[in-house]
C-alpha cells in the first residue's frame, strides 16, 4: 500500500507571506465595511453593487453578470438588490432580450446614494492601500492580485469587463 504524498508544507518565507495575505484580506474588508457603514449607511457589498451598475451601460446589468461581478451568490445578490428596491435606488425587470434572465436598473437616487458615498470609500481605499504603498510596489500589487485571480478561476480567464471590485461609481453622465 503506498502512503499519500507528504504536503507541500511552505517554507518560512511563505508561511510569512501567506499570513500576511490572510490577515489583509480579513481586515481590510471590515475596514472598509466599516468606513461605509459609519459614512454611507451601506455595506461594503451593497457599495460594489451600485458602483458595478453605475459602470453599465443604462446603469443596467443581468442580475446573474451582477452577481458574479460582485463576487457574491445570486441569492445574496437577490437579497440585497430587494433591499435597494425598497430604498428606490434599483428596480428589476424581466430582461427583454432573453425572459429567463433579470436585469437590475440602478434609478436616479440609486445614482446620487453612489456618487454621495463614493469620496469617502475612495479615500479609505487610498488611505489604507496606496497610501503605504510605492508606485512600483503598486503595479506589483495589480501583478499579483492578476495571478491569484487567474489561479483562482478555473478556466484562467477573467472577462475584461468584469473587474474582482468596484472602485466607484463612473463619471457623471
Amino acid at each position: 500500500m503506498n502512503a499519500p504524498p507528504e504536503p507541500r508544507w511552505l517554507d518560512p518565507d511563505e508561511r510569512q507571506a501567506w499570513l500576511a495575505l490572510a490577515g489583509v484580506l480579513n481586515r481590510l474588508s471590515a475596514a472598509l465595511d466599516a468606513q461605509l457603514r459609519r459614512d454611507a449607511g451601506i455595506s461594503h457589498f451593497e457599495y460594489q453593487v451600485l458602483a458595478l451598475l453605475s459602470e453599465a451601460p443604462d446603469r443596467t446589468r443581468r442580475m446573474s453578470t451582477l452577481a458574479a461581478q460582485a463576487e457574491g451568490s445570486l441569492p445574496r445578490l437577490s437579497q440585497v438588490v430587494a433591499r435597494m428596491e425598497q430604498r428606490g435606488w434599483v428596480r428589476r425587470t424581466p430582461d427583454p432580450a432573453d425572459g429567463r434572465y433579470t436585469l437590475a436598473i440602478m434609478t436616479d437616487d440609486g445614482w446620487t446614494k453612489v456618487v454621495e458615498a463614493a469620496p469617502g470609500h475612495i479615500e479609505e481605499v487610498r488611505r489604507l492601500v496606496f497610501d503605504p504603498l510605492t508606485k512600483p510596489q503598486t503595479r506589483q500589487l495589480r501583478d499579483i492580485g492578476g495571478r491569484i485571480t487567474r489561479a483562482i478561476d478555473r478556466d484562467g480567464h477573467v472577462p475584461d469587463d468584469q473587474p474582482p471590485t468596484a472602485a466607484g461609481p463612473a463619471q457623471p453622465r
